[in-house]
């Protein structure tokens, strides 16, 4: 098992869908909450969140973002106040290279307890993204958008340090790169 330090900066739940539609139309009315910790349900998803239970998002019981993406991308288009729970992803976290998490199990330990994922996909940026940060934000993240898993085991997620644990070993600078889209004939 291959261990690494990260830290959860944010935890992010909405009780309500918000991105619905089309960006012209603006955002719906739920609450945004940024939560020092949340419960994760096996097979279900995040306690208080929109899509707990929700079978349709049986990949995306939870969605990650890398700090350091989103950090990326307020330098690139010069936004320095924005926030990353306009993202719409429920962990954002520094110091993993989620894109190499896809098709893997791993774990988060919190020190007192350990909650298990397995990376589903990549969490692809839609219209929204242009519209609720700048435009060109769904174009930088093309490939880095963050990554939906399934949850493994029930667990708190807790804010702070943690460590992160894989069977494989990850390439921690590539934290910023795209995933490499495939060449057609």
């Amino acid at each position: 098992m291959h261990t690494y330090p990260i830290t959860i900066r944010h935890i992010f739940i909405s009780p309500g869908h918000n991105y619905f539609g089309r960006p012209k139309d603006g955002p719906g009315p739920h609450a945004t909450l940024d939560v020092d910790q949340v419960e994760a349900v096996t097979g279900q998803g995040l306690r208080g969140d929109r899509y707990l239970g929700v079978a349709a998002h049986y990949d995306a019981q939870i969605t990650f973002v890398a700090w350091e993406v989103f950090s990326a991308l307020r330098d690139e288009l010069g936004i320095p106040d924005a926030s990353p729970s306009l993202m719409r992803r429920n962990v954002v976290v520094e110091g993993v290279p989620l894109n190499q998490l896809i098709g893997q199990p791993f774990q988060l330990d919190f020190g007192t307890h350990v909650v298990d994922f397995a990376g589903a996909k990549h969490c692809a940026p839609c219209a929204w993204m242009n519209a609720m940060l700048a435009p060109g934000a769904q174009h930088f993240l093309r490939g880095r958008g963050g990554l939906r898993a399934r949850i493994l085991s029930d667990g708190l997620i807790v804010r702070g340090p943690a460590r992160l644990r894989t069977e494989i070993p990850l390439n921690l600078d590539a934290r910023l790169e795209p995933l490499a889209r495939p060449r057609l004939p």
